[in-house]
């Protein structure tokens, strides 16, 4: 059992109540978090000011109420800086432009199967990592649901493990282990296994907070608990520290 806290937070805005339940439920058997569902704009930006540790909006285009989903993606552009895909029955060139002008993370027509939500909220934080551009959402692309992704959002990296995202802070990282063409995450309660190489998800870190200790380690440098020779403490680890880092190393862990 995935904890409350590791679980990514939706928002879905739908005024189809019985299909927001739909969309809740499935999502909560996926592991997903729901924060909430709003049937208007209004209530939705009153639950993202009162949930602030929300991760992103499913947001209906055509909403009752002052504003649709698309004035409600621009409010979320404007002061929550956070990603949103839109869900609609609308597929007609004029909502299409306007939808484009806010720049959605992902685009899911209606009727959609359990499987394209998925796929589109690992395809929304994936866009909203890398900043990617309008034209190059426009295009047709290929997207594995099982490919390595390691995305830093919000001081949290989102990190990949049966089919779904878990959000986890970056303090609760212990540190990174490669072995050969894999990659492990530990985390003070779980551990992460990546078929990519250890700079890749290096490139992810801050380095003020983390640091290559070795070639096959990068540490959480608040994580060491103490050091004995060429060892770090680190929970009920040990980790190396080589030649080539042990100046670096043990010069920052003296002046802590």
């Amino acid at each position: 059992m995935i904890n409350n806290d590791r679980k990514v937070k939706l928002l879905i805005v739908e005024d189809e109540i019985l299909l927001a339940n739909d969309i809740a439920n499935k999502l909560r058997d996926n592991n997903y978090a729901i924060a909430g569902i709003a049937d208007t704009a209004k209530k939705a930006l009153d639950l993202l000011e009162n949930h602030p540790d929300i991760d992103m909006v499913l947001i209906d285009i055509i909403l009752k109420g002052e504003y649709d989903g698309i004035e409600l993606a621009r409010f979320i552009n404007e002061k929550h800086h956070i990603p949103f895909l839109f869900l609609t029955s609308h597929a007609d060139s004029y909502i299409f432009e306007r939808a484009k002008s806010v720049k959605p993370h992902a685009y899911l027509l209606k009727p959609f199967n359990e499987r394209q939500v998925s796929i589109a909220i690992e395809l929304a934080l994936k866009n909203f990592f890398n900043k990617v551009s309008e034209d190059e959402f426009l295009e047709k692309r290929d997207f594995e649901p099982n490919e390595n992704q390691v995305l830093n959002i919000k001081n949290s990296l989102f990190l990949k493990k049966n089919h779904h995202f878990e959000r986890v802070p970056l303090q609760e990282i212990l540190f990174l282990k490669a072995d050969s063409n894999y990659c492990s995450v530990y985390t003070k309660s779980d551990r992460f296994i990546y078929s990519v190489g250890l700079n890749k998800i290096e490139e992810q870190l801050p380095t003020k907070r983390f640091m290559r200790v070795h070639r096959s380690y990068v540490v959480n440098i608040n994580s060491v608990k103490g050091y004995e020779g060429n060892m770090l403490f680190i929970d009920k680890e040990k980790v190396p520290v080589s030649k080539a880092h042990k100046s670096k190393v043990f010069k920052l862990f003296r002046t802590i």
